[in-house]
């Protein structure tokens, strides 16, 4: 490897120094002018070089955020896989877990939202919690609450439509078009718009809000697999690769 050839080079002209000084420290002036040419002067030979130290240290700086990650995730465990609140969907008994922070205005998480679904349904086994992380607005703030408030006031299978409606929603999110929303599943309407405005709503998203501010989420959609975090939208054929490498890892 180049790195290498110029690390070996690099020593060699450091060695072909007077013995007196072997040391860059030790160097006087003078020498320490000559060892910088003879460096300058294997780099404008080898600018290639450059480019493969820099490759060296993105990895060596990606895999120390990956294991950064993964330990931000064990120390907030409780709070991304159990924290009482969050809708669970899927497989409530799979054997991976896939979270994500979403924002239904968000265009990412539209574009990721068909694409999660399958990733869910075709696999069969995988247990997947929502975080109502809205960051984008007044519109988005309503859409998470009316979206909250339709999970306590009528339980889970009317929250994973009100999901799936707001995810495809054209249009603004209104009062009026989220009363809409809630006549045509047949829900009690006046106790959701009410319930949207509960202590307990606010409560919901504010600790989602900490809990990414601790996991250094300030984007959506923003993902969890297993131990693995992921930043951004990814497609549905790399989440099956994270999902494939969780569980080899976990086997």
């Amino acid at each position: 490897m180049k790195a290498l050839a110029f690390a070996a080079a690099a020593t060699a002209a450091l060695h072909s120094a007077p013995a007196q000084a072997t040391d860059i420290g030790d160097m006087t002036e003078a020498e320490r002018a000559a060892f910088g040419e003879q460096v300058r002067a294997y780099l404008l030979e080898n600018p290639e070089v450059l480019m493969e130290a820099i490759a060296i240290l993105e990895e060596r700086q990606a895999a120390a955020q990956a294991q950064g990650d993964v330990d931000l995730v064990a120390a907030n465990a409780d709070a991304i896989f159990d924290d009482g609140h969050s809708w669970v969907g899927g497989n409530p008994d799979g054997d991976v877990t896939v979270v994500e922070f979403l924002d239904y205005r968000c265009g990412y998480c539209r574009r990721a939202f068909p694409e999660v679904k399958e990733l869910i349904q075709s696999d069969g086994d995988i247990r997947f919690i929502v975080k109502e992380f809205p960051i984008l607005g007044e519109q988005s703030e309503l859409a998470s609450r009316f979206a909250i408030s339709v999970l306590n006031e009528a339980g889970d299978d009317a929250y994973e439509q009100v999901h799936d409606i707001l995810m495809t929603l054209r249009g603004d999110v209104t009062e009026p078009a989220l009363r809409q929303i809630a006549a045509e599943l047949d829900l009690d309407e006046e106790a959701v718009m009410e319930g949207m405005s509960h202590p307990d709503v606010d409560e919901i998203i504010a600790e989602n809000r900490a809990l990414a501010q601790k996991l250094r989420i300030s984007g959506t959609p923003s993902f969890v697999f297993g131990e693995q975090m992921v930043r951004g939208y990814v497609p549905l054929d790399a989440m099956q690769q994270i999902v494939a490498q969780e569980r080899e890892s976990e086997g």
